[in-house]
């Protein structure tokens, strides 16, 4: 049987006089392009054989935002979605520059069976959101990530 893949990654966070708002990324290429609520997630990807799962996290921000997160990380403990995919999350207080955004590219035929190769960014937004926002845009399993930080910022 085929072991299912473990994803990492780091949802950033900011404390505003409105509450708490989330840095959450959008999918890019064009698979997700008209997609929006459930689409968003935190800067995730896939753990590397022999790497350690903080490693990972730290990693795949870096990829996908284009910027190296420095701080410390609070576990959020690990959500399974929809696909079986098991993500390890982590929460960061930061105040990332949209401005700074790059994300890595990816290839893929497209348009399918034409024998073109195209890039694509892995993510082509990201954007700050408020709770209640992130709530509807996220993944629907990584919801549980907006609860347990919320959890523990109101320690």
């Amino acid at each position: 049987m085929a072991k299912t893949a473990e994803s990492a990654g780091i949802l950033m966070y900011r404390k505003r006089e409105r509450g708490i708002e989330v840095l959450l990324v959008h999918p890019g290429g064009p698979f997700w392009r008209n997609r929006d609520a459930g689409a968003w997630t935190i800067p995730k990807g896939e753990i590397e054989p022999g790497e350690s799962i903080d490693y990972a996290a730290r990693r795949e921000f870096a990829e996908e935002l284009g910027v190296v997160p420095t701080g410390a990380l609070l576990s959020l403990g690990s959500v399974r979605q929809k696909a079986g995919k098991i993500v390890h999350g982590f929460a960061m207080e930061g105040d990332f520059e949209l401005a700074r955004f790059v994300s890595n590219l990816f290839e893929m035929e497209w348009p399918p069976r034409s024998g073109r190769i195209v890039s694509f960014p892995e993510v082509d937004r990201a954007e700050w959101q408020s709770i209640v926002a992130a709530r509807e845009k996220i993944n629907p399993a990584q919801i549980l990530f907006l609860d347990r930080l919320v959890e523990l910022a109101a320690r």
